[in-house]
């Protein structure tokens, strides 16, 4: 490491420093929203059932001034309870959601304990030996679909020590490893399709079921990745002809020296054993039936994470686990996920203060007076740089979903533009901006681990990024004119 060189947990360290937590931003998010029940008049809209979207809706013209009912510091430190479920009548805000996240963290905990995912890796590598342009498309669409279907994350943060010794051992960069796992999540969040963290819970504060605009966001998926993959193995074979085209060609040798210590061994003795292999069947069929109980069952969250409970069990049985390790690993996924079941009841605070306060109806009304009478494609092209804009500050998308859809999504009855093409722009922008996001753990986290600055990282996906921008906007525009 050369002297002018940060080492990379420093930096890692002075950027995150910088930036608040989630937790932090929504709870500040809280408090000012209880000020704002001081200052901003209360009202309410006249509800009406809407029969296609399955639940009452504000009805367009009919807003009115109410008796104010201003928040104070009780109702504040309430607030993260209150998101969970209301204190006095008991009833269920996103206790649910909270619950099926924690379930979910568990199953990602038992099957990651199998070592199937890991080996799996590995054993591909050693197969495609002598081919290896082609483990990025095929690594790529490995790692969207962990995105497209759970939201992988904070998961991928494992797999950086794995694939970037392997990625310069063929030949090419730091960069092109870390884009492999971040691009290749990222863009599956972006083109998310059933994940719980994304989808789901934002189609559930729209009140509207997550399937509706399920084949939109499947070719948001679809283009999305076959660009980005494009786009990655452009760079790559550029850098492997000409390594002094690398955006991190200072660096070549530094990370050479580092990472390609011993690796070889562990790529050539990869192998999956019969019961991994079943246990990733496993893991896939379980997404299978929970699409099939969703979309003709009726099931909810409770149901899912009933699904993801006994789906750990029989991986950790078929396993051999043991009692211990299983019981072990399924509390410490849960743990993993702790934080976005907070960030779930955090952010649902701030829609109880609102609507406590009266005041929810009201900037809906505001909104409805600025925006209702843009057209079609302004509205849905202008929603989706207000989620741009908002996914800088709130990063998760959780905690996204459940503070910007219960207030953008109604907009969309005004501007007579589906609410799931709402939940779709805030998808798709948040999952553009945290391929970025200096305030998102996983980007500044995978670029510690894999020695590649942040701007470094900048310089290699700036264009990517105008691409994505430009397609995603036509995506949108297009489902809008439908």
């Amino acid at each position: 490491m050369t002297e002018d060189e940060t080492p990379p947990e420093n930096a890692e360290n002075d950027l995150a420093s910088r930036f608040p937590t989630a937790y932090t931003i929504l709870f500040c998010l809280i408090a000012l929203v209880a000020a704002l029940t001081w200052i901003i008049p209360a009202g309410q809209y006249e509800r009406a059932m809407n029969e296609e979207v399955g639940r009452e809706v504000a009805v367009p013209g009919t807003y009115q001034t109410v008796d104010p009912n201003p928040q104070g510091f009780v109702d504040v430190m309430l607030a993260p309870t209150a998101g969970f479920y209301d204190p006095d009548s008991y009833a269920a805000n996103a206790i649910d959601v909270a619950l099926f996240v924690l379930f979910l963290g568990g199953f990602l905990g038992v099957m990651n304990a199998t070592g199937a995912i890991d080996t799996g890796i590995r054993s591909a590598m050693r197969h495609l030996e002598g081919h290896e342009i082609w483990m990025i498309p095929i690594l790529m669409t490995l790692f969207a679909l962990g995105g497209t279907t759970y939201g992988m994350a904070e998961e991928t943060l494992a797999f950086y020590a794995i694939l970037v010794p392997v990625i310069l051992a063929a030949g090419y960069d730091a960069v092109t490893g870390v884009a492999i796992i971040l691009v290749g999540a990222g863009v599956g969040v972006l083109g998310s399709t059933i994940n719980p963290f994304a989808t789901v819970i934002a189609a559930n504060a729209a009140g509207i079921p997550f399937t509706d605009g399920i084949v939109l966001r499947f070719i948001l998926l679809i283009g999305g990745l076959l660009i980005c993959i494009a786009y990655v193995m452009r760079y790559a074979h550029r850098v492997k002809a000409d390594p002094s085209r690398s955006v991190v060609s200072k660096q070549w040798a530094a990370h050479r020296k580092l990472f390609l210590q011993g690796h070889d061994e562990e790529i050539h003795s990869a192998s999956l054993t019969t019961i991994q292999i079943i246990s990733l069947i496993i893991f896939g069929l379980t997404f299978a039936v929970m699409i099939w109980g969703v979309s003709s069952q009726g099931w909810w969250m409770a149901r899912m994470g009933a699904l993801f409970f006994g789906a750990a069990i029989v991986i950790g049985l078929i396993a051999r686990l043991g009692e211990k390790k299983l019981t072990g690993s399924f509390v410490d996924g849960a743990r993993d996920l702790l934080g976005v079941a907070l960030v779930v009841g955090l952010a649902r605070g701030i829609v109880v203060i609102m609507e406590q306060g009266m005041i929810a109806d009201t900037i809906l009304h505001s909104a409805e007076t600025s925006l209702g009478g843009l057209p079609e494609l302004a509205f849905i092209n202008l929603m989706f740089w207000i989620e741009v804009g908002m996914s800088f500050f709130v990063p998760s998308s959780s905690g996204l979903a459940v503070l910007s859809m219960p207030i953008l999504a109604p907009l969309a009855d005004f501007a007579n533009v589906g609410r799931d093409l709402v939940v779709t722009a805030y998808q798709s922008a948040n999952g553009l901006v945290n391929l970025i996001n200096p305030t998102f753990a996983v980007v500044v986290g995978g670029l510690a681990i894999g020695r590649v600055s942040y701007d470094r990282w900048i310089a290699f996906i700036w264009p990517l990024l105008l691409i994505l921008t430009v397609f995603i906007s036509v995506i949108i525009s297009i489902g809008t004119m439908l």
